[in-house]
C-alpha cells in the first residue's frame, strides 16, 4: 500500500493539517485524544471532505481540491472498524457478515467466506443476535464483516479501546492473521505504545492536528521512554510453567524467568515488564532480595528524555533496562560491558494467555 495525502482541515478551535507519504501493510497512527487521528481517516475513507488538499492510495486519486475530486465512500474501496462495533442490531451474526459480502463486485471478490470464518472462528456464532454477544466476540464478528467487503485499505480506529485488557490482547491476534493471510493493508490507529508494537510496522505519530514524526513502531517506544511513567514496556513470550516453591517458573528464550504465585492459572502467554522494573549491577551481587537475576551483555545505549536506555542480550532475549546518565558513569555501562539485571517476581504483568491464535 502507497498513501499520500497533504490535507488541510479547519474546524474553528482546531485545524488539522497533514503530510503524508508512507508505504507499507501494517501503519500506525499514534497520539493522545483530541490529536487528529479519526479526522485524518474520516477524510481518507471519504466520510468527511478536507477543506484543501490531495488524497491518493495506490495510484489512484480519491481527493483533489484542484481537480475537483472527491470519491464517494463505497467507491474508495475502504472499509472501517470502530471503536464501538456498529453491527446491525436487526441482523443475526452471519447476516452481519454477509451485508458487505453480497454488495461486493464480482470482480474485487476475492476473500473466501468460510475461510474467514474459520480463520475468527464465527460459525459457532451464526446464528445468534448481536446483542448476545461478548465485547470480543462483537469486535471479531465487525472485522469479519469488514474485511468480506474485500477492501483495498482497512481502517481500524481504536477499535480496542473499548475492551479490557484481557480481550484486547485477544483479539490482536485475529486483526493480524486477518490481514495477512487475506493480503488486506492496514492503518491502525491508537494510542497505546503497546498496542502500535504488536500491530504495526512503521508508525505516523501525531499531535495537535500536525504530523509529528514518521519512524518504526519500536523507535516509536524508545523514543518516548523518558516521558512515560511506564517507562519502556519489554513484551515476553513466556511458555511452559511449572510450580516451583511457590512460585512460577516460566521458559523464556532458551532460560528461566520466575513469576509471582499469581500467575499459576497460565502456562504461556504474552507479558509485558517495565523497564523501570529493571535494576543493574556491574558485578554479581552477594544477596538479592529479587528472584531473577540474568547475565546480560549490553547491545547498546539510547537517549530518552533525561534516561538512557539499556538494551542488553540475555541468553537468546532482549531486554531494555532504563538508568539515568550519572548511573550509566559509575557503572561504566557502555556497548559490549556485562551486567547482572535483577528483576523482582512481582514485576511481570501478564497480557495474553496462549491461545490458538497467539503468535510470537
Amino acid at each position: 500500500m502507497q498513501l499520500a495525502m497533504t490535507v488541510q482541515k479547519n474546524f474553528g478551535a482546531f485545524t488539522l493539517s497533514a503530510d503524508i507519504a508512507v508505504s507499507g501493510d501494517r501503519i500506525g497512527i499514534f497520539g493522545t485524544s483530541g490529536s487528529g487521528k479519526s479526522t485524518l481517516v474520516s477524510m481518507l475513507a471519504g466520510l468527511l471532505e478536507p477543506d484543501s488538499g490531495e488524497i491518493i492510495l495506490d495510484g489512484v486519486c480519491l481527493f483533489s481540491s484542484a481537480r475537483g475530486i472527491h470519491l464517494r465512500p463505497e467507491k474508495r474501496r475502504i472499509a472501517m472498524v470502530f471503536q464501538q462495533h456498529s453491527l446491525f442490531p436487526h441482523l443475526n451474526v452471519r447476516n452481519n457478515l454477509l451485508y458487505g459480502y453480497k454488495r461486493c463486485p464480482a470482480e474485487f471478490c476475492t476473500v473466501d467466506f468460510d475461510t474467514l470464518v474459520a480463520v475468527l472462528e464465527l460459525e459457532p456464532l451464526f446464528h445468534r443476535g448481536v446483542t448476545n454477544l461478548s465485547g470480543g466476540e462483537k469486535q471479531r464478528v465487525a472485522l469479519g464483516r469488514a474485511i468480506l467487503a474485500n477492501p483495498r485499505l482497512l481502517l481500524m480506529d481504536e477499535p480496542l479501546s473499548a475492551l479490557d485488557d484481557s480481550l484486547r490482547f485477544q483479539i490482536i491476534p485475529y486483526l493480524k492473521s486477518v490481514s495477512e493471510q487475506f493480503g488486506i493493508p492496514y492503518l491502525f490507529i491508537s494510542h497505546s505504545l503497546v498496542e502500535m508494537r504488536l500491530m504495526t510496522d512503521t508508525v505516523l505519530a501525531m499531535e495537535k492536528g500536525l504530523m509529528t514524526g514518521q519512524c518504526s513502531s519500536e523507535q516509536l517506544a524508545r523514543n518516548r521512554m523518558g516521558q512515560s511513567s511506564a517507562g519502556y514496556i519489554n513484551l515476553l513470550e513466556l511458555s511452559s510453567m511449572t510450580e516451583r516453591d511457590g512460585m512460577c517458573a516460566y521458559r523464556w528464550q532458551g532460560g528461566e524467568l520466575l513469576l509471582s504465585a499469581g500467575n499459576r492459572e497460565t502456562t504461556a502467554g504474552l507479558f509485558e515488564l517495565s523497564s523501570k522494573d529493571i535494576i543493574l549491577f556491574k558485578k554479581h551481587p552477594e544477596a538479592i532480595s529479587a528472584r531473577n537475576l540474568l547475565h546480560c551483555t549490553v547491545a547498546g545505549l539510547f537517549e530518552s528524555g533525561a534516561k538512557l536506555g539499556v538494551e542488553m542480550t540475555c541468553g537468546a532475549g532482549t531486554l531494555v533496562a532504563e538508568i539515568v546518565p550519572d548511573a550509566a558513569r559509575e557503572l561504566a555501562i557502555e556497548k559490549g560491558s556485562v551486567v547482572y539485571a535483577a528483576i523482582k517476581a512481582s514485576a511481570f504483568r501478564r497480557l495474553a494467555a496462549a491461545t490458538s491464535q497467539t503468535r510470537p
